[in-house]
């Protein structure tokens, strides 16, 4: 094998995933068929839960370091400001969300930081290597590479994008919708006579198309977005990019000062068939297509690595059962297709950007890895298969607690298990322990917290408990 782990694909949900195998002494090679990383700032929006994730990933500091918070949008018309605009709805921040707004970081960067934190760890990605086929036997998946040569991995997950080549060699079908005919353009520039306090907004007149001209944080450039009449051939060129700026704003054509990456795109919503194959998995755009409005596709992808690399450090590295990957698509796929709703919904206006799009109400209360033993649990408390929120217990803040690849006990208001019945017995992982006295976020009980963040098991007593953690292998 050259890897326990082949990922196809660098893009902000192979490199996370990188980052979480690495971390557990999984051995994974990142392929690229590129010759370096995407420079643009397509994904440019991380929801707060993924900025937990990158707190237990380790970059969460180089994340605030590179990014900002969404700004008020300015309204422009004939050259004059003439109204505001909130892109969501705002939100209080509480000890249980610490991160309570979206956080404006232009997708290359997210990458960088990523690479890099991959690199620390010893992972690697290996660049020019396009992956254009593959056969898989009952001990591994062969990649076969477009220059020739093969990698071997014990699995492979196809982290390469909406129009994924691995995706097709499977065989898998996708299912979707175009969710709006009319084509866009995205653009990285440099334009003057603009101000970096707000984004700004040009509304459609004498028959052109919305304008939207963002800046990011972090950076000097700004991301110019705009629509186009349906069949609409989108000029892509520096020429073609000033002209769309000088026809629809009050700026110049020499405004727009460099142009540093543009494409092209048409919304469409679109889910895979399957997200497993074997020992393939899909993650990311290979696996759900969204419209950008919203900012979930990103967001949704981070999140599909941060469930998937747990289950695969527990198989390969940890001696769980190789059936805990079956987990994968009975929890992502349905969070998958509710976050393609949700996009489409906001691209069509029908809603609006608040708690659904923060991504922090996600669960899986119906997963077969979900055990809540409690009784007569009140409504609206939390129960097993919640995210497990950050609070404070007797000095010690949870998200402290959860960081890194470990399972973590939460002993509130009660005794932890000790002797014979404590976490990690004989055929289950070993949790970290925490107790203290019941934060309202939680109540009192036993919460057994998974390492990506998500209650597995509850209890009143540690009856059940060990027999809940041996499903995960000696070492989890």
């Amino acid at each position: 094998m050259d890897a326990d782990a082949v990922i196809v694909g660098a893009g902000p949900t192979g490199l996370a995933l990188g980052v979480d195998l690495a971390r557990r002494g999984v051995h994974a090679l990142v392929l690229e068929r590129a010759d370096e990383l995407f420079p643009g700032s397509r994904g440019k929006g991380l929801q707060p839960r993924t900025m937990e994730v990158f707190d237990d990933l380790g970059v969460i500091d180089a994340v605030h370091a590179a990014g900002g918070t969404y700004p008020v949008g300015m309204v422009w018309r004939d050259g004059e400001r003439v109204g505001e605009h909130h892109l969501f709805d705002p939100v209080e921040p509480s000890e249980d969300s610490p991160y309570d707004e979206p956080w404006m970081v232009p997708q290359w960067r997210t990458q960088e930081i990523l690479a890099a934190r991959l690199a620390e760890l010893g992972g690697e990605v290996s660049f020019g290597r396009e992956a254009v086929g593959l056969t898989q036997d009952a001990e591994g998946v062969t990649v076969r590479l477009s220059g020739g040569g093969t990698v071997r991995g014990r699995c492979l997950v196809a982290a390469d994008g909406g129009r994924s080549a691995v995706r097709r060699a499977l065989g898998i079908g996708m299912t979707g919708e175009t969710v709006d005919p009319n084509p866009m353009l995205v653009a990285d520039v440099r334009i003057a006579g603009l101000d970096r306090d707000n984004w700004h907004i040009f509304p459609p007149r004498d028959g052109d198309d919305l304008l939207a001209i963002w800046p990011l944080a972090g950076t000097e450039d700004f991301q110019v977005t705009a629509r186009f009449a349906e069949g609409t051939d989108v000029d892509l060129t520096p020429d073609g990019i000033r002209k769309v700026v000088a026809e629809r704003s009050h700026l110049p054509a020499e405004a727009v000062t460099e142009v540093r990456w543009a494409s092209d795109f048409r919304p469409r919503a679109a889910l895979a068939d399957r997200f497993r194959a074997g020992r393939v998995f899909l993650a990311g755009d290979a696996a759900h297509v969204h419209s950008p409005a919203g900012g979930q596709g990103l967001n949704t992808s981070v999140q599909d690595a941060y469930n998937l690399g747990w289950k695969l450090g527990a198989v390969l590295t940890g001696g769980a059962p190789a059936a805990l990957l079956d987990s994968y698509e009975e929890e992502r796929r349905p969070v998958a297709a509710q976050m393609l709703d949700l996009s489409t919904g906001v691209h069509r206006g029908e809603v609006r950007r608040g708690d659904a799009t923060r991504q922090l109400g996600l669960g899986y209360r119906e997963s077969s890895l979900t055990e809540e033993t409690r009784e007569a649990v009140p409504e609206g408390a939390l129960r097993a298969g919640d995210r497990a929120p950050d609070a404070t217990v007797d000095g010690v803040r949870l998200f402290d607690a959860f960081r890194g690849p470990h399972w973590t006990l939460l002993a509130l208001g009660t005794d932890a298990p000790g002797g014979p019945d404590a976490p990690g017995g004989p055929g289950g992982p070993v949790a970290r322990v925490v107790g203290g006295s019941a934060p309202g976020a939680y109540g009192t009980g036993l919460f057994l917290v998974r390492p990506d963040g998500y209650i597995g098991w509850t209890g009143t007593t540690p009856d059940g408990l060990d027999a809940y953690l041996s499903r995960f292998g000696p070492t989890g």
